[in-house]
């Protein structure tokens, strides 16, 4: 007993990040009505902030730095200029971005939130010297108190208690004071806000403020315990989603203690992974499963209980113009690229190569985004399972293509219809958090379970068709042109029978569902079955890019299918029009380690600076069209076409009178 103590203890740290990050939520929410998928990478740069001031008293700004002192600046001095950095980004956060798309579709106000989080993590790995910078020195009491038997360290006590009392004064204002009521009243209705004399921009930069400084200073004080990483504290905001939710999004109180117990039992199912009798297949990654599981349950529990924002009004999702098939403008294009791939070699062959295969992915997010209108954060989770499923079939079943790639397909298929259950019950920002953590989970506990994938199984048998070798590699050539005509011809396939489903009867009910459930219902329409079937054929393609991308590299690792990639992909897709297969080939085109990665890292080599320039730009694009691209390119067209099509004005000329 006294073990199972000291190891949830040991969870106390962990948990208190989670409490405040999710109190921090609820907060945002309660007073903008928006879910901030970048509090985590708020906190982020507020730790190595002060990790860089204690290291060697410099303030590192997003350009340039500051000496403040010679040596390494004491440590309250540091804590408070690393909490007054994450109280600036918050309201930058706010006033820039958040502000001007509280009347966007949800989709912009994630696709920009997610931008952030990219942005500041991509900031601190550039502006920060994460391997000099190792650890930060501990900045609380040390020492330990004994409690039932166990040992606790006086520092874990200190920081949960901290993130306890940040989440009760968070509470007491929301409830107690005027600004916080006028907050809570503004969640319902703006108006009714400003006639009392307030502004609800101003209460919300206030709560911005307030959980911006809050979520820095506990983060801050329990880093020495849990570890300095440059992207860790980034991927917190998932569990402290799920604790969120426990709350309904409300209770600020009930997501802060239910963040310290999943801090605990995280630790605690790492104690017990240690036992002779826990399973082997469930020895790594069980914890990050949790809030997943969680997550599921509180949006089940609660889903049709967590209050929306009102009277916020919304702008319409970004319009969608039916596809056509074009068969001269599709071949021309796809000679073009066969050219392209036959004139070029090495890096930029692969980089074609990966642009094609994340095109796929891409269409995917067309389907189910832009005409079902499900986000889902879990493309690349999607892609993941088919190739280690392909890995698995390939070298220890010994399974030849393409039944290999068929079944790893199907798996992948089963995982989206399992992820798209909860849409059944959700949707928005909801449905967002439910794929990132199952996204998170899969990462966690299937790719990186050596019980599941173990390291041998990882490689990627050849394609081989009829005795012919369709392998990507040969000798020294890095992409063989056989490999990349068949990648072209699987993408071109697959496009030009999504173009026919989007065009059919099961695409209208795609926009049907879209567009109005309750009305898609009285009009006949499955509206259950649509969705899960939307989520099926997303699934599928992303299964059959995850294998082509692990033909394409012949070894797969938990790296290949990141849940960063996912969330840039999503973001370059919306960015490009997520409602059109152009707007799927500029997200290809963009795409990690596609054309244009290629060209920043070879020709300008400024690679390591694709994840800040690629989040930037989604943000402006949100804020400047909240509708995406595509959408702004053709109200203009229209509006071109209109002007064009208007008959000029008849211009009378009055003539003088005449004096007789």
């Amino acid at each position: 007993m006294d073990q199972v103590l000291q190891f949830a203890a040991l969870g106390l740290s962990t948990g208190a990040v989670y409490a405040v990050l999710a109190s921090s939520l609820v907060g945002v929410y309660a007073a903008t009505g928006l879910i901030n998928f970048a509090q985590g990478s708020i906190t982020l740069w507020a730790v190595w902030q002060v990790a860089a001031l204690r290291y060697d008293g410099t303030l590192v700004l997003p350009v340039g730095s500051v000496s403040l002192s010679e040596e390494a600046l004491p440590a309250w001095p540091a804590v408070a200029i690393g909490v007054a950095a994450g109280v600036v980004w918050s309201l930058l956060a706010h006033l820039l971005v958040f502000r001007p798309l509280r009347r966007a579709p949800v989709l912009a106000q994630v696709v920009a939130s997610i931008g952030i989080m990219i942005f500041l993590q991509a900031l601190v790995t550039i502006r920060f010297d994460t391997a000099a910078i190792a650890i930060t020195p501990a900045i609380l009491p040390q020492g330990t108190v004994e409690i039932g038997g166990a040992v606790l360290a006086r520092s874990d006590l200190l920081v949960a208690g901290l993130a306890l009392a940040a989440a009760a004064a968070l509470a007491a204002y929301f409830r107690f004071t005027t600004r916080g009521i006028a907050t809570r009243a503004a969640a319902e209705s703006e108006r009714a806000a400003r006639l009392m004399g307030f502004s609800p921009d101003r209460l919300a930069a206030v709560v911005w403020a307030i959980t911006g400084a809050a979520s820095s200073l506990v983060v801050v004080l329990a880093a020495p315990s849990i570890g300095l990483d440059p992207t860790s504290f980034t991927f917190y905001v998932v569990p402290a989603l799920a604790v969120a939710l426990v709350g309904r999004l409300t209770s600020v109180l009930t997501a802060a203690v239910a963040g310290l117990l999943l801090g605990c039992l995280q630790t605690e199912l790492f104690y017990l992974a240690t036992k002779s009798w826990w399973p082997e297949w469930a020895q790594a990654g069980v914890g990050d499963t949790i809030p997943f599981l969680i997550v599921i349950a509180a949006l089940f529990a609660l889903g049709g209980r967590i209050p929306a924002r009102g009277a916020t009004g919304e702008v319409a999702m970004p319009e969608v113009v039916l596809p056509r098939v074009r068969p001269a403008l599709g071949g021309l294009v796809v000679a073009a690229v066969a050219l392209a791939l036959l004139l070029t070699s090495g890096s930029w062959r692969y980089g074609l190569i990966s642009s094609i295969i994340m095109t796929l992915l891409a269409l995917s997010l067309v389907l189910l985004t832009g005409y079902l209108g499900q986000i889902s954060l879990a493309t690349m989770a999607f892609a993941g399972t088919a190739g280690f499923v392909l890995s698995k079939l390939g070298t220890s079943w010994g399974l030849p293509f393409p039944l290999d790639m068929v079944l790893a397909v199907a798996a992948a298929t089963l995982a989206g219809v399992l992820v798209g259950i909860p849409a059944l019950r959700i949707r928005g920002a909801q449905l967002a958090v439910v794929t990132l953590a199952a996204a998170i989970a899969l990462q966690s506990f299937v790719f990186g379970n050596p019980a599941l994938t173990p390291f041998e199984g990882h490689r990627i048998n050849d394609v081989e068709l009829f005795g012919v070798s369709l392998g990507v590699r040969n000798e020294t050539t890095l992409v063989t042109m056989r490999f990349a005509l068949l990648a072209l011809a699987v993408v071109t396939v697959l496009a030009v029978a999504l173009v026919l489903v989007m065009r059919g009867a099961t695409g209208r009910a795609f926009l049907a569902v879209r567009s109005n459930e309750r009305a898609a219902a009285s009009a006949g329409i499955n509206v259950a079955g649509t969705k899960l079937l939307g989520f099926a054929l997303a699934a599928l393609l992303a299964g059959v890019g995850g294998c082509l991308i692990g033909y394409s590299r012949g070894q797969l690792s938990v790296a290949s299918f990141s849940v960063l990639t996912g969330l840039v992909l999503l973001a370059l897709t919306y960015v490009g029009g997520v409602t059109s297969i152009g707007g799927a080939v500029v997200a290809g085109l963009v795409a990690p380690l596609g054309v244009v990665h290629t060209f920043l890292n070879t020709t300008l080599e400024v690679g390591e600076y694709y994840h800040l320039v690629a989040a930037l730009l989604l943000v402006l694009t949100a804020v400047a069209n909240p509708t995406g691209v595509a959408g702004s390119v053709r109200a203009a067209t229209a509006h071109l076409r209109r002007d064009r099509a208007r008959p000029p004005r008849e211009i009378v000329t009055q003539e003088p009178a005449h004096v007789g």
